[in-house]
């Protein structure tokens, strides 16, 4: 995308509101069955039309009693889902009815932590075996080159590999803002994917010449940063019911910005009343740093700092101890666990079946793209329940267990009550996976088990605020291959 183009996509965007008012819902139309691959019909305002999801192999709904039913269908009024249940039980007519014999429908899943510009240097080859410290002194110097047309492409690209995986939800903590890239950047990619963002203003203060980790000419002032989060949370922040764009607060880490940061931020979030941010005992190297430079325990220390409640949410706690565990239950505080960038860095394996059992909040977080080099959402699911089994026993986590995590566990830490269970009233948020997958071929005894267990592949069917966003395996609002080839030639650019 050309900066001018760019330009006028940002003054477009800002003209619009984040979240308009739903409209009065019209009756249901009776229409012919339509085949997965048909069309959607014409209709005039789409917030005003049923989709009927039919005949489903089963339905995870993830609610209070944990219910999956067996031949199930949905009902979606708007961006809302109306009802749920066996489908002899709903309505057979609607504006547009998809038939899913064969498939399994659970609610879309979260990802509670990511990097997505970091899909624009996966693999380097000088990164590909270093632990945290080392891997990001390596890339600091590539992100300095980092423009506003990559932070825009690569968050597209992360956003459709993401939604193919079946996430219809996430966060994105973007930190580096060189050459004029602003969170804005990804905001405007986000909105034309559609995926309900969580978008996080990070930022870096304490470079290398202030015993920090990055370089000084990737640091920004306090002051600024302080006040371009104000910008950011008082022009896009929406904390209505079924939002699509909120924002957070998000300074790096305790090894990139200082004390007085980490207060004042806080203390802005609180007063905007948005959620609050960071990465967290990560590694044996980021306790050191925190025990030499603070002389405490990253717990104890954003414990002091005020950076607990339900308000918070930590990314990674790798090797969050005893103490930390009980104070993140006491308090609310929620956790990302990413477990495919741990074990990728080698930092260890998260005690995230220590942290339930002491009711701590988790999500899954699929972590920047060149430390996991994935942004697959079911696949983290699935490491998250095999990283506890090698750590904690066979029996640590089940696979329910670890899509629950996915889906309820990542509302609680978003702080969300509108996504994350298929049920009357919630966002109609829904990942479609096809059961007559090579992949999962021999696994009918359990599909939902499958999913976790098996390779269930990329999405057949993605639903976001009521909207197939995915259709035959097909992303809306993008033309992926040119989107790829642009993102390629700019990865290329980056790693010089």
């Amino acid at each position: 995308m050309k900066m001018e183009s760019h330009d006028r996509l940002r003054r477009s965007l800002l003209k619009l509101p984040l979240l308009a008012a739903l409209p009065a819902i019209s009756s249901a139309k009776s229409l012919p069955l339509l085949s997965g691959n048909t069309q959607p019909l014409p209709t005039g305002n789409s917030m005003e039309r049923t989709l009927l999801l039919k005949n489903a192999e089963c339905v995870v709904c993830m609610d209070a009693d944990r219910r999956e039913i067996g031949n199930a269908s949905i009902l979606i009024k708007g961006n809302k889902i109306l009802a749920v249940g066996e489908a002899r039980s709903l309505p057979d007519s609607a504006d547009e009815i998809i038939d899913l014999r064969g498939h399994i429908v659970i609610p879309g899943l979260i990802n509670t932590h990511h990097h997505m510009y970091q899909s624009l240097t996966r693999a380097i080859p000088a990164v590909q075996n270093g632990e945290l410290f080392n891997w990001l002194t390596h890339l600091y110097p590539l992100w300095q080159n980092l423009t506003p047309e990559m932070i825009h492409i690569s968050t597209q690209i992360s956003m459709a590999e993401l939604m193919l995986s079946g996430c219809t939800t996430t966060s994105d903590h973007l930190y580096v803002y060189p050459n004029g890239c602003k969170l804005d950047d990804s905001i405007e990619a986000a909105a034309l994917m559609g995926m309900r963002f969580h978008a996080s203003r990070g930022s870096m203060s304490v470079g290398k010449s202030l015993g920090g980790l990055p370089p000084d000419a990737l640091v920004e002032d306090e002051a600024a940063i302080l006040k371009d989060t104000q910008r950011v949370i008082e022009r896009y922040h929406d904390d209505s019911h079924g939002s699509m764009l909120r924002i957070v607060v998000a300074p790096c880490s305790p090894f990139s910005v200082s004390r007085e940061l980490m207060k004042q931020s806080a203390a802005m979030a609180r007063s905007f009343n948005v959620s609050m941010h960071t990465h967290l005992a990560e590694n044996d190297s980021d306790i050191r740093y925190s025990r030499e430079k603070f002389n405490m325990t990253p717990a104890q220390y954003v414990e002091d700092l005020g950076w607990v409640g339900p308000d918070v949410w930590h990314a990674h706690c790798v090797k969050l101890d005893q103490h930390g565990i009980e104070l993140f239950a006491r308090t609310g505080t929620g956790v990302a666990h990413c477990p495919c960038s741990n074990m990728r860095l080698g930092s260890g394996i998260a005690p995230i079946r220590h942290m339930c059992d002491a009711g701590v909040h988790v999500g899954m977080g699929v972590d920047g793209s060149a430390s996991n080099d994935s942004s697959d959402m079911m696949a983290e699911v699935r490491q998250a329940m095999l990283l506890q089994r090698v750590g904690f026993g066979p029996d640590a986590m089940t696979a329910r267990q670890a899509l629950e995590l996915a889906t309820l566990g990542g509302a609680k830490v978003l702080n969300r009550d509108d996504v994350g269970t298929i049920a009357p009233g919630m966002m109609a948020d829904l990942a479609i996976f096809d059961l007559n997958r090579i992949g999962l071929a021999g696994a009918g005894h359990d599909p939902v088990a499958a999913l976790v267990f098996c390779n269930p592949g990329q999405v057949a069917y993605s639903i976001i605020n009521g909207k197939v966003r995915v259709r035959d395996g097909q992303v809306a609002g993008i033309e992926l291959p040119a989107v790829l080839r642009q993102h390629n030639q700019l990865a290329r650019k980056l790693a010089g």
